[in-house]
């Protein structure tokens, strides 16, 4: 980070690199060159570590590089499941190509849901960092399932499908048991005033 941080570089241009690296990884797929997109989503993900490295190491961090971030990482996903999608579009018709597009287009969803749920749970003050499947655990299972392609591949997409899903349902199962501690103490809150309330209107005279 201090080398890098000496060159001309700022951390959202490796983030803007790294998305146009990774928009390269879904046309390959897209074009059936899995292996190279799997290693070239490899060498695109290095680029989510150093741009917070950087930001952080050169006290740089700001409000607007980390939106550009979350914003530019959400193309980047979508970017990813379309080049599968059009993979899978391109084989030959049958039941097991419907529903790797359909699983590609629940992971899609999954995918964004995990993000969303995250970004309004914080914006409303909650916590929200529970989910066994956010993007770093997405992207290493993809590039696996690229590089190994065929059937790995394959439960590689159903398993986004699921697990994307599932960590969504975590986070709202989280940020739900937060909002009902919060009524339930609002709730005692009130209660307890109502009580002192009372209280004192039976000691007047």
């Amino acid at each position: 980070m201090a080398a890098l941080g000496r060159l001309p570089v700022t951390p959202n241009q490796i983030t803007v690199v790294g998305t146009l690296f990774t928009f390269l990884a879904a046309v390959l797929a897209a074009f059936g060159e899995l292996r190279w997109a799997g290693v070239v989503l490899a060498f695109a993900g290095t680029f989510d570590i150093l741009d917070g490295a950087l930001a952080r190491s050169t006290r740089s961090a700001y409000p607007y590089g980390a939106f550009l971030d979350s914003t530019l990482d959400r193309y980047s996903e979508g970017a990813m499941y379309l080049g599968l999608a059009a993979y899978f579009a391109g084989m030959g018709p049958s039941a097991l190509q419907r529903w790797l597009i359909l699983a590609t287009v629940a992971a899609l969803a999954g995918s964004f849901l995990v993000s969303y749920v995250r970004a309004r749970a914080q914006s409303l003050g909650f916590t929200c960092e529970t989910g066994i499947f956010a993007r770093p655990e997405r992207v290493v299972v993809m590039v696996v399932g690229l590089i190994l392609g065929g059937w790995v591949l394959y439960g590689v997409v159903f398993l986004l499908a699921v697990l994307t899903n599932l960590t969504a349902l975590q986070r709202i199962r989280e940020v739900w048991l937060q909002g009902r501690a919060q009524r339930l103490e609002r709730q005692r809150e009130a209660a307890a005033r109502s009580t002192a309330t009372a209280a004192s209107a039976q000691r007047l005279p």
